[in-house]
């Protein structure tokens, strides 16, 4: 469900970004699992550990911070693998790697297929929980991102194709008067759809309604 409330010019957060962080971790090695859990639940998140992809895939994914744990050398459908399987995944999950003797041209290859960080056991739980502190961050703000232009596309969509042009017209920096130009229509017409639009929209402001305009472009590339 989408928040359509506002804050300032823009929609808000979504509230599922406030919800308990997920920690999954996927490792066939039972001593990481049973150590990790606990790890996890102290931190006040919660762990779902997993000892294959194949276990992981079967799992549904509730929507809420998550990141992923994750181990490179698994049996059957090995960390890399898993890597992309989910890699067109809508939610967002960012993937920490974990292995016990990983090479560069490892490391390279799942840092540029998106990977946020490569540890080699042993490593200090620390240096763990640093990097599942920033990728919950980042999941959090993705949430909020799509939950944003989600509603921004509702707002969008209910718009008349005339409030579209004016809108896509007024926020190329045209006025009314040249609005109106551009569409055979007079200024007075402009006005009354500029006004409608403005409210469809929420926008308080015109640089409000740029700003909106602006994520509405950012968020087409990113969907499919």
């Amino acid at each position: 469900m989408r928040s359509t409330r506002t804050s300032g010019d823009g929609p808000q957060p979504s509230p599922l970004s406030h919800a308990t962080p997920i920690v999954y971790v996927v490792d066939d090695d039972v001593s990481v699992r049973e150590s990790l859990g606990p790890l996890i639940r102290f931190e006040g998140w919660e762990p779902e550990i997993f000892a294959s992809a194949q276990e992981f895939l079967a799992s549904p994914r509730r929507l809420a911070p998550s990141c992923l744990v994750l181990d490179v050398n698994l049996p059957g459908l090995n960390g890399l693998e898993l890597q992309r399987r989910i890699s067109g995944d809508r939610l967002a999950l960012p993937i920490i790697f974990i292995t016990g003797y990983g090479g560069v041209p490892m490391t390279v290859q799942a840092m540029k297929a998106g990977a946020l960080e490569f540890l080699t056991k042993p490593f200090p739980d620390e240096v763990l929980l640093a990097a599942v502190r920033t990728a919950i961050d980042r999941s959090r703000a993705a949430i909020d991102d799509d939950a944003r232009i989600g509603t921004l596309r509702e707002r969008h969509a209910s718009l008349s194709p005339r409030e579209r042009e004016v809108m896509a017209l007024v926020v190329s920096g045209l006025l009314n008067k040249q609005v109106g130009g551009e569409l055979g229509i007079s200024e007075i017409t402009v006005k009354a759809h500029r006004g409608s639009m403005m409210r469809k929209m929420m926008a308080g402001s015109l640089p409000g309604l740029v700003n909106m305009a602006a994520m509405l472009d950012a968020g087409s590339g990113t969907k499919g």
